[in-house]
């Protein structure tokens, strides 16, 4: 009996108590008079159409347009000639046959001439395996064309990383030596 009545005494005070709690904040009219002006601290831009007549008018867009263009041009001569100086670049292949089985191997590598006429493979050997690779491509995403056609065929044919060496690769070092009478 004491347990009911002490439960019933603690329902109405816990429901009494909701009804204490009052919302803090008033009605929305009685934030109506305020005004905030933001329009000082805003960035404005000029019209679109204002802003190409004045370049047509001063012809300064044609000097800026030929100087990035120049300037885009010797970044890229730059990058290509730094590129040439790099004998190793990084990309991706697909790896059709991995093992130790040379046999396995030639026999993989025959079988890619024979079904895949046009992609050229290539066999490595780095001890103690014999390695049958296709193409040589910059990202995984290239790779995917290659790697679904050979799929079906080779089932444990996957995409790996893998280094390349890059095709007219200049030695600079190797230059400089050869000049100077060095070998």
């Amino acid at each position: 009996m004491v347990r009911i009545v002490f439960s019933s005494v603690l329902l109405i005070l816990f429901m009494g108590s909701c009804n204490l709690i009052k919302k803090s904040s008033g009605e929305a009219s009685k934030y109506s008079p305020y005004h905030e002006d933001l329009s000082s601290s805003r960035i404005t831009f000029p019209d679109l159409s204002e802003a190409s007549r004045n370049n047509e008018l001063t012809g300064g867009s044609s000097k800026d347009i030929s100087s990035i263009d120049y300037e885009l041009d010797q970044a890229l001569q730059k990058f290509a000639k730094d590129n040439k100086s790099e004998q190793y670049y990084s990309g991706f292949t697909v790896l059709v046959y991995s093992g130790v089985d040379r046999d396995q191997a030639f026999k993989t590598r025959n079988d890619l001439y024979t079904k895949f006429p046009d992609i050229k493979s290539d066999m490595q050997y780095q001890q103690p395996r014999y390695l049958v690779k296709v193409g040589k491509f910059i990202n995984r995403i290239e790779a995917q064309s290659h790697y679904h056609k050979l799929k079906e065929v080779f089932p444990m044919a996957r995409i790996i990383q893998d280094r390349f060496q890059r095709e007219g690769f200049v030695n600079t070092d190797e230059k400089i030596n050869n000049d100077q009478g060095q070998n």
